[in-house]
């Protein structure tokens, strides 16, 4: 998660479930180091791998138990990066890897926020939410393979907009999404006013 959403008191709940988090952690939050790895390999983009507790009595109240901390320096992005995580099992740079997984699970929901029409969900339990998800995926393929098939000039999303206004609309796809027709649409538009 990131870490905007870090949150003590729901970290040791899942510590308390028997589940492992990765979050970003956050630069005013306070520990002392329990113990350091010093055997880590800088070329891989690792700085530090701590074990720690936190200080602040608030925090140290809400987390009790000790904590990892991952420093990775991103070279792409030129930025230092510090993970928290309560597995201990895994390597330090697996640590870094699942953070960037999730960034990927992040552009995709982005994605889906610009891409698919999703205006308000058909239902709220799992099932209802991933068969709306999945019908707006399929759609959104269909007129990608579309708009390749009859290699239109026009975006996904200008596809979409034209045949929504078009459903019932008895001209051919090829020729509804073809310059020519659009610029002889707006001419008798014009010509209404």
């Amino acid at each position: 998660m990131d870490k905007a959403y870090v949150d003590f008191e729901a970290l040791y709940r899942m510590q308390n479930v028997g589940a492992f988090f990765v979050t970003r952690a956050k630069e005013t939050m306070r520990y002392e180091v329990v113990e350091q790895n010093f055997n880590i390999n800088e070329t891989t983009g690792l700085r530090s791998d701590k074990t720690v507790l936190l200080t602040i009595p608030k925090s140290k109240k809400l987390y009790p138990e000790k904590l990892r901390l991952v420093e990775f320096y991103d070279i792409e992005n030129y930025e230092l990066l510090v993970f928290l995580t309560n597995n201990f099992e895994i390597t330090s740079l697996e640590v870094a890897s699942l953070y960037k997984n999730r960034w990927q699970i992040e552009v995709f929901f982005k994605w889906i926020k610009q891409n698919l029409t999703i205006k308000k969900l058909w239902g709220h339990s799992e099932n209802a939410v991933k068969i709306h998800l999945w019908i707006a995926i399929i759609a959104y393929l269909l007129v990608a393979y579309i708009k390749h098939a009859i290699k239109s000039d026009y975006s996904v999303y200008e596809i979409l907009k034209i045949l929504g206004v078009s459903v019932f609309d008895k001209t051919p796809i090829r020729e509804l999404l073809s310059e020519q027709r659009q610029f002889n649409q707006n001419v008798k538009e014009l010509e209404l006013f």
